[in-house]
């Protein structure tokens, strides 16, 4: 006779079956999120795979003890603090829409633009000042005007960046 699942078995299949939800919806804007912040291109972004993964492991680790917590909002905090502990790797970019920006303004422009994460929320998980965040914004997005300029054959996306800065979302649009 088979045996029926306990209720720990079953807790843990609904859980997984969650995760999996979960990740089906928010995968690929995560995906695209660090490759943003590696600087890689969306058909090679092995390192931004890397790090997806690992903040997802994290994500599903926790799971369980998610309350009211938004675990996109989770993913990403994680995504980008594990970008910021590793930044030194992805110094240069490796060609990407960003790859101009130094790892710090990758972040910034990433979750302030891309993301649409609160200037003070980004100053938070930096541990840097609201002021210093916007500077950094406004230096990064400089930054993409000038190089949109010098090649607008390869560089034309960040220009929509440029243009559009306030908005979240706009630097989405940029890769």
């Amino acid at each position: 006779m088979g045996q029926q699942p306990s209720g720990r078995d079953r807790e843990r299949a609904y859980r997984t079956r969650e995760f999996d939800a979960f990740v089906a919806g928010a995968a690929g804007r995560l995906l695209h999120t660090a490759t943003l912040l590696t600087a890689e291109t969306r058909a090679r972004n092995p390192h931004a795979q890397g790090l997806l993964t690992a903040a997802l492991a994290h994500t599903y680790a926790v799971w369980g003890r998610l309350r009211d917590e938004d675990p996109y909002d989770l993913t990403r905090r994680d995504l980008a603090a594990r970008f910021a502990r590793t930044a030194w790797r992805h110094h240069g970019g490796h060609g990407g829409v960003l790859s101009a920006l130094t790892p710090q303004e990758r972040l910034v422009v990433v979750l302030r633009l891309y993301e649409g994460v609160a200037e003070e929320q980004v100053a938070a998980l930096l541990g840097l000042s609201e002021a210093r965040v916007r500077a950094v914004c406004t230096r990064s997005v400089t930054t993409l005007r000038d190089a949109a300029r010098r090649d607008p054959g390869t560089a034309g996306a960040p220009g929509a960046v440029a243009r559009r800065e306030g908005g979240a979302g706009s630097a989405g649009a940029a890769a």
